[in-house]
C-alpha cells in the first residue's frame, strides 16, 4: 500500500512538472513566432522544432485528460473493488502468516510449561491453552472471511456452504443453499462477487434482521449466473442510493454486481423480510453453452 502511495506521488509530480515544461514550451513558441513576424523574417528550424514539440506535448495532455474524463463509474467501481480485495487478501496473509504462528508457538510453549508445573498450576495452564485455541480459530476464521482460498479449489457452492457452517454454527437460524446443478466454468471474477454478496446478506441478517430462516439459491440460467438471498426478518425501506443513504453493505452489493455488467435488486419492506437478487451475465463465448445445459448439469 505505502509503495502504491509512493508511486501515485511520484505520478503526480512527473505530471505537474509535464504541465510546466508544456506551458514554457507554448510560451517560448509563442514568444519566438511574434519576434519573427515583427522582424519579418522566415521561420527557423528550431523555431518550428519548439512549435513541434509544443504541439506535441500540448496532444498528450488531451489525451490524458480525455482517458480521465471518460473513465466510466463501473471501471472506477471495477478498479476500487481489485484494491479492496488485494487488500483483504494481504491483510489474510498477515494474519495467517504472522498472527497465527506466534499464537501457535504460544500454545506450543504453554504445553511445555504445562507439563512441568506443579499440580496447582494445571488449572491456569488449561485456561492459557483454551483461550489461545479460541483466538487462533478465531483468527483464521478472520483470515478466510477475507480470503476465501476455497474457492479456487472447492469451489463456490462447497465455499458458501463451509461459510455458511462456520457463521451460523452457534446462532438460531434455520437455513439452507439449494443448488442443483453444477456451477463449474464461472470465473473467478463472478464467483467471488457472489460470495462476497452472500457474506454481506448473512451479516445483515445476523445484525439487523433478526431472521428465523434464510434460504440461498444458485442457479444456472441462460443470462447468466442467478443468485438469490430471501430471510423472513424485520426487513426494511431499501434506499434509491444506498451510498448517500449511508447503507455501506447493500452500496457494496450493487457495486460487485454492476462491475460485472450485472444487476442486483433488493426487495425488502419493513415486518416483511428482504429478499435479493443478483444476475452475473455469461461471457459471450459462454452464453451458447448455458442455454444448452449438459444432463450432468440436472
Amino acid at each position: 500500500m505505502l509503495s502504491g502511495l509512493k508511486f501515485f506521488q511520484h505520478w503526480r509530480c512527473s505530471t505537474a512538472l509535464l504541465r510546466w515544461v508544456t506551458a514554457v514550451l507554448c510560451v517560448a513558441s509563442l514568444a519566438l513566432n511574434l519576434m519573427f513576424y515583427w522582424r519579418a523574417q522566415p521561420l527557423s528550424a528550431s523555431v518550428l522544432l519548439l512549435q513541434l514539440l509544443a504541439i506535441l506535448a500540448v496532444g498528450w495532455h488531451l489525451r490524458h485528460w480525455a482517458r480521465s474524463i471518460s473513465l466510466r463509474p463501473a471501471e472506477l467501481a471495477t478498479r476500487m473493488l481489485k484494491v479492496q480485495e488485494s487488500e483483504r487478501q494481504r491483510l489474510s496473509r498477515e494474519l495467517h502468516d504472522d498472527i497465527g504462528q506466534l499464537l501457535t508457538a504460544a500454545k506450543l510453549q504453554v504445553e511445555w510449561l504445562q507439563r512441568r508445573v506443579p499440580a496447582e498450576l494445571q488449572a491456569h495452564c488449561t485456561t492459557l491453552r483454551s483461550t489461545l485455541d479460541q483466538t487462533l480459530g478465531n483468527v483464521r476464521d478472520v483470515s478466510a472471511i477475507l480470503n476465501p482460498r476455497q474457492l479456487a479449489s472447492l469451489g463456490l457452492e462447497a465455499s458458501l456452504r463451509a461459510h455458511l457452517l462456520r457463521t451460523l454454527e452457534n446462532s438460531d437460524l434455520h437455513w439452507s443453499l439449494e443448488c442443483h446443478q453444477r456451477l463449474g466454468g464461472i470465473s473467478e471474477e463472478v464467483s467471488m462477487a457472489a460470495f462476497r454478496i452472500t457474506q454481506e446478506a448473512v451479516t445483515n441478517v445476523l445484525r439487523h434482521a433478526h431472521a428465523h430462516n434464510l434460504v440461498i439459491r444458485l442457479q444456472r440460467t441462460p443470462p447468466g449466473l442467478a443468485l438469490s438471498i430471501h430471510d423472513d426478518g424485520h426487513g426494511f425501506t431499501p434506499a434509491h442510493d444506498p451510498a448517500e443513504a449511508g447503507q455501506r453493505g447493500m452500496a457494496g452489493m450493487q457495486e460487485r454486481a454492476t462491475a460485472l455488467l450485472g444487476n442486483l435488486t433488493i426487495t425488502s419492506e419493513p415486518g416483511q423480510g428482504t429478499q435479493i437478487e443478483a444476475l452475473f451475465p455469461w461471457p459471450p463465448r459462454n452464453q451458447e453453452r448455458a442455454r444448452t445445459p449438459s444432463a450432468n448439469d440436472l
